[in-house]
């Protein structure tokens, strides 16, 4: 009686580890299933996103052919110079240096490209890189950047604050020569703020991490004075 008890006790023990086992699959299962179908979503509401995300932009006149900067002069060296309009430093470097950029590119010693991105608009509650940026594509449109660049560095906003309104950005633009009604229905209408977005993800994509960033031929410079931006575009014409 006691080996026939012994042998039912072992039967349970192995079905009972045999259910366990089955339950134990069945739950990785229906994990990697769950897991399976959270993924296929994710994909999906990736492509949904991308199929809605537009990738053409409005270039404005003036913007080189992958409309990542506005062009000034054609000399054989190339500078690029990477800003931010509510960037302390990029109006540091307007200041001290803006005027010798102007000069090369007048006397065809160097064709700059400005890149206004929006990297700081965490530091403006209303996406203020972004609005300047765009204005200044609207400046460009009526024959104005630098102009325009110069006066809104000269009244640029603190870091923290909402920044210049729309009105204030048209107002500006008026000031140097744009027509009130083209230029300000261009900045209202935020016709260049697609472009904006591609300066900086262009900018983002090409590793510049910060502003203002400015390259020589494709290299950094590191002397950011007059002395040293006229010494560094001599050298990369020879």
């Amino acid at each position: 009686m006691s080996s026939r008890k012994g042998q039912r006790d072992a039967a349970r023990v192995v079905r009972e580890q045999l259910a366990r086992e089955r339950r134990r699959r069945r739950t990785i299962w229906v994990s990697a299933a769950a897991v399976a179908v959270l993924v296929i979503a994710g994909l999906i509401g990736w492509g949904v996103w991308s199929s809605q995300r537009s990738d053409t932009f409005t270039t404005p006149p003036g913007a080189n052919e992958p409309g990542t900067g506005i062009v000034t002069g054609g000399g054989p060296v190339t500078v690029d110079v990477y800003e931010d309009f509510l960037c302390p430093v990029c109006n540091q470097f307007e200041q001290s240096s803006g005027a010798t950029l102007e000069q090369l590119a007048s006397e065809n010693k160097a064709k700059v490209v400005y890149h206004p991105v929006a990297y700081l608009n965490r530091f403006s509650t209303t996406e203020y890189s972004t609005r300047s940026s765009a204005a200044s594509g609207c400046a460009a449109a009526g024959g104005r950047f630098r102009e325009y660049a110069k006066a809104l560095f000269a009244k640029q906003p603190p870091e923290g604050s909402a920044g210049l309104s729309d009105d204030e950005l048209v107002d500006i633009g008026v000031g140097v020569g744009l027509d009130r009604g083209s230029f300000g229905g261009c900045v209202k209408e935020g016709t260049y703020k697609t472009w904006t977005e591609h300066v900086t993800e262009e900018a983002s994509r090409s590793d510049v991490t910060g502003t203002p960033t400015i390259l020589v031929n494709g290299q950094p410079l590191a002397d950011r004075t007059p002395q040293g931006l006229t010494a560094a575009v001599a050298a990369a014409g020879k």
